[in-house]
């Protein structure tokens, strides 16, 4: 498999991730407005480099995974309960709250990275993400578990999380009065994409009954 379209799979997957507003989005955009633009390019430096830590034990984990099929059909159907309940807890019972007044203290771009790099290890949910996503990518032949394929995939997904935050950083002053922003519509979207994937995991399963 062509270490380029591994390394633009972990990227656009990642993008696509990263792209409803959520914790790390959401403080990338505050710092710059109100640090500068310098410091949430620290900020989000950090965040990327523990997902490069994060994403190279999943597609680890997704590696063995593959050489034991038994386990992978009992995550599968565990992994397809989470995320409906995940959909539905997001879609039908999350209400809308009201944000934190807490302003965010100036320090210096040390210490804005390694509080990304805090923020973005209590994000526990890439790694699921990443060794399911890889797995799904390996059954149907679009990447290997070879040393070279991970590490490009690795180096796509931190990529990809770096480069949806950088657009925040310069395009949140257009959107931040805007509805996209608002509780409900992160619900929302969170709800959808892991209904979706609940979804194509109930697909899967169908099809290897």
């Amino acid at each position: 498999m062509s270490l380029t379209i591994t390394f633009f799979l972990g990227l656009i997957i990642t993008l696509i991730g990263v792209i409803p507003p959520g914790l790390l989005n959401m403080t990338t955009a505050k710092i710059s407005l109100k640090e500068g633009h310098s410091r949430a390019i620290v900020f989000s430096s950090g965040v990327s480099t523990t997902v490069l830590a994060q994403t190279y034990i999943a597609v680890l984990f997704a590696r063995y995974l593959s050489n034991h099929p038994d386990i992978i059909d009992i995550l599968q159907r565990v992994a397809m309960v989470i995320f409906l309940l995940i959909s539905i807890y997001y879609l039908f019972i999350a209400k809308e709250k009201t944000q934190s007044s807490n302003e965010i203290n100036n320090n210096s771009k040390r210490n804005r990275f390694f509080f990304g790099m805090f923020l973005s290890s209590l994000n526990m949910f890439a790694i699921p993400f990443h060794a399911y996503i890889t797995i799904t990518l390996a059954s149907l032949n679009l990447m290997d578990f070879e040393k070279t394929n991970i590490i490009s995939y690795v180096a796509g997904a931190a990529t990809g999380t770096f480069v949806m935050l950088y657009i925040y950083i310069f395009f949140f002053d257009k959107i931040k009065n805007q509805k996209l922003t608002s509780q409900k519509n992160m619900n929302l979207g969170i709800g959808i994409i892991t209904g979706a994937v609940a979804l194509i995991t109930l697909i899967n399963i169908i099809k290897e009954i």
